[in-house]
């Protein structure tokens, strides 16, 4: 367990170091392919070859690094960030596996490859998991997509020296994918639980809702005659917080508001309003979101205002492959911690990842249930805890079981 703490606070202070690569100074902002990304895959390269790793950065930015010979098991998770991030989020994953790979010395009965994926969390693009999509080989139809100064995925590719053409060349062939990751809810500390494993993620429905109604004096323009499309954006906000709270499961959030002209004394004349709808079963999601439009045109109709949707993302839930949870059930119960099941609320590099493969995460506990901020956390111990499970699991894993 000495060698676990250890490797657990260098682990923390190589995410703290990480953190400084952004584009933003005093803040952690780092997007797909942005030059501190270079930074980041620069230390990790040094890191990964001081390993004895095999070290590529494949045609979409995926920093890989591989060691062994044989059945393949990968461990990844992202190296991008939100923006004013904390240094936790995604970047932990990858260190831990590579700090797993340092505590192994080179024993590795199997080929063990960590990966560090170029984008997961859709800031730049607005599409989230570029990299793992091209690890199972969807990636390519998302090379058009441009960025808020008209730079192209294709583009972006291609400035930072890679070529988008090698798309393909970016697969896996693995018999199985892990990923380690704060757990950015309150549940396991409620728990006093250092770890939990994942069953399944939640399902996620993305959508823009633009209330269209006509901009007027404030001053001047009668209550019964006003076409406000921010008071309409506003009570069907109302019925979104409504639906979250009565049906179990449910998270509907409404992140963003862009209002026009968004001016003092002017009724707004258009708003758009995003909407995140998440839950662990599809049909609820689904059928959430299909009352959540119908409420936006009905509020619409009577308001005088008119409603346009624009659907961006439909992510099924993903369950995490049944033998994997088992071995990292038994990997927790080894170090004589409790075994804690959960539902990931978040998107991560694993569910897309898991149709393709058998896929399992496992979950650090994240003080105040906070991240995406940079108030994010992790404890030493924790950390540790996750270095002394992931090597039971990687001395219980067995491929030919996969």
């Amino acid at each position: 367990m000495s060698r676990c703490l250890d490797a657990a606070r260098g682990a923390i202070a190589r995410c703290q170091m990480l953190a400084t690569c952004s584009e933003e100074p005093g803040r952690t902002t780092r997007t797909f392919l942005s030059p501190p990304m270079r930074d980041v895959h620069d230390h990790l390269r040094t890191w990964m070859e001081a390993c004895g790793m095999e070290v590529r950065l494949d045609a979409v930015g995926n920093l890989r690094g591989t060691i062994g010979q044989g059945p393949r098991l990968v461990i990844g998770s992202h190296l991008d960030t939100v923006r004013d991030a904390g240094a936790y989020d995604g970047v932990l994953g990858v260190v831990l596996g590579l700090a797993l790979v340092e505590l192994l010395e080179g024993h590795v009965p199997f080929t063990l490859e960590v990966v560090g994926c170029a984008e997961e969390e859709g800031v730049r693009f607005g599409v989230p998991f570029l990299g793992s999509r091209a690890l199972v080989g969807t990636a390519a139809p998302l090379l058009d997509l441009a960025d808020a100064d008209g730079i192209s995925v294709r583009q972006a590719i291609r400035s930072y020296g890679l070529d988008a053409d090698q798309l393909e060349e970016a697969r896996l062939d693995a018999a199985g994918y892990l990923e380690f990751h704060i757990e950015q809810g309150p549940v396991l500390e409620h728990l006093d639980a250092p770890l939990g494993v994942v069953d399944a993620i939640a399902g996620q429905s993305r959508l823009d809702l633009t209330f269209t109604g006509q901009a007027n004096h404030a001053g001047t323009t009668p209550m019964p005659l006003r076409r406000d499309a921010l008071a309409a954006a506003a009570e069907w906000m109302l019925l979104v917080e409504h639906a979250a709270h009565t049906t179990s499961g449910l998270m509907a959030t409404v992140g963003q508001l862009h209002a026009t002209p968004n001016i003092r004394n002017v009724i707004n004349g258009r708003v758009v309003a995003s909407l995140d709808v998440r839950h662990a079963a599809d049909e609820v999601r689904r059928a959430a979101v299909d009352h959540l439009c119908a409420g936006a045109h009905a509020i619409g109709r009577r308001r005088g205002v008119a409603v346009d949707i624009a659907r961006h993302l439909d992510q099924p839930a993903v369950a995490m492959a049944p033998a994997l949870t088992g071995i990292l059930a038994e990997a927790i119960a080894a170090t004589g911690l409790t075994v804690h099941h959960l539902t990931s609320g978040a998107g991560h590099d694993a569910m897309i990842v898991a149709p393709q493969m058998p896929a399992a995460m496992l979950f650090l506990r994240s003080p105040g249930g906070i991240s995406h901020h940079p108030d994010e956390r992790v404890l030493v111990e924790d950390v540790a805890a996750a270095l002394e499970v992931g090597l039971q699991f990687l001395h219980r894993w067995d491929p030919r079981h996969a």
